[in-house]
């Protein structure tokens, strides 16, 4: 741990740049290895004055500096100035809080490129998701798995499903008419099986229509959706075969949150459930109201996120839009789409997924429109980031996809 001394009222919850002050010539400079932690500062030194961060230990030399992110000038954190009358040159605004010691952790993530899509590369914390308000994708995407054609072999898929990408730079992939999940090391020409891939059936060590995925590091398992089978399975990495625990559910969806808890998306019974890490009881979270379009039903929940609050945002394939469900909500609320099917940026066309950014931001596989939209928290439409609303096999192209993951970096 680096304990770093800021004589500076502190900016939390807001935007790199926002504002954090009265006075408008100061703004939120994220500070290096924090997590969603910056200083309120002077906005307008300018880029040749400031100098990198030591590397190893992000420690400023020069007495009245603070090592911060600031990637409108270097892409490596720089050393700021702070100066001694920072508080009364940047008073805090009402709910911006002071301080005058932060601890900050000096363990840096690294860069890990697994998805299409490519941001400038920043230095992130281990926590955060590495996506600031103004961030912007580049549309020319990178194959990094598969992109030959459909089969069986170690490069090919068959149907590829939901994704996860680990801070190793691999990525795990559902295949799931192969009956197998996936591991692409970072680079590789092609993947290692890492669960099933025998043939479909139903003993420990087979998978039958895998679908959804997620990965616990404390239990250092895969959880799969084995919806062939109607049941979830718990896969030791490196074991020969899973662990059954949870049966009769029809299970196309599953994500946990930060304590632990599995929610899962069920297709034959409309509804969200969530499940203790025991696995032995349940509640229902969203839905559960039979088949429908009013605001306490889903129409086949494709995939579901789960906020730090334990708000539950659903993609509501067949009545396209996107459900969020407040923690104990009797009924949702339409954040996205809602509209009536079509191409429209206020509109969506059967989403298959949805991730949620630290700031608010929804991030919608538009799979039917083949893109992937950027949806700020409130707005009434959103923004194209991947794709377009037609199909193909181009760099920025997508053809019916299913799933979205970021890496550390934002990518």
């Amino acid at each position: 741990m680096l304990l770093v001394r800021v004589k500076s009222q502190y900016c939390r919850g807001i935007s790199q740049y926002d504002r954090c002050s009265p006075n408008s010539g100061c703004a939120c400079f994220y500070i290096a290895g924090a997590i969603d932690i910056g200083i309120c500062s002077d906005q307008f030194v300018d880029c040749s004055e400031l100098v990198p961060c030591e590397h190893s230990s992000n420690l400023c030399r020069e007495p009245g500096h603070t090592c911060v992110h600031h990637p409108q000038c270097h892409n490596l954190p720089v050393c700021y100035p702070v100066p001694s009358f920072n508080q009364q040159l940047c008073p805090p605004i009402q709910m911006i809080n002071t301080t005058t010691t932060t601890t900050i952790p000096t363990t840096i993530a690294t860069t890990t490129k697994a998805t299409t899509q490519q941001l400038a590369t920043t230095t992130v914390s281990d926590d955060d998701d590495g996506i600031c308000a103004r961030a912007t994708w580049n549309p020319i995407g990178i194959t990094v798995a598969g992109g030959g054609r459909q089969g069986t072999a170690l490069d090919q898929f068959n149907s590829p499903g939901a994704l996860f990408v680990d801070t190793d730079r691999s990525v795990y992939v559902v295949d799931s008419r192969n009956n197998r999940v996936m591991k692409w090391d970072f680079g590789a020409k092609s993947g290692t099986v890492v669960a099933g891939g025998i043939e479909a059936g139903s003993d420990n060590n087979q998978l039958r229509r895998p679908n959804g995925l997620v990965i616990d590091k404390k239990s250092d398992s895969l959880f799969l959706c084995d919806l062939g089978n109607l049941r979830v399975v718990q896969w030791s990495l490196g074991a020969k075969s899973g662990q059954p625990i949870i049966s009769n559910v029809s299970c196309i969806g599953i994500t946990m949150d930060n304590e632990g808890s599995s929610y899962l998306s069920e297709n034959d019974e409309y509804r969200v459930s969530k499940w203790q890490r025991d696995a032995t009881s349940s509640e229902i979270v969203a839905g559960g109201h039979g088949k429908g379009s009013t605001l306490n039903q889903l129409f086949m929940p494709s995939d579901t996120f789960v906020d730090r609050i334990h708000s539950v945002f659903v993609a509501d394939y067949w009545n396209n839009r996107v459900m969020q469900w407040p923690a104990g909500a009797k009924q949702g609320i339409i954040v996205a789409g809602g509209n009536g099917q079509g191409n429209r940026t206020d509109q969506l066309r059967n989403p298959s997924a949805v991730k949620v950014d630290r700031l608010g931001t929804m991030y919608i596989v538009d799979a039917l429109n083949h893109r992937v939209l950027r949806w700020h928290q409130g707005a009434t439409a959103g923004n194209v980031i991947v794709g377009t609303h037609k199909s193909g096999t181009a760099a920025n192209q997508l053809w019916n996809p299913s799933d979205l993951a970021f890496d550390q970096q934002g990518n």
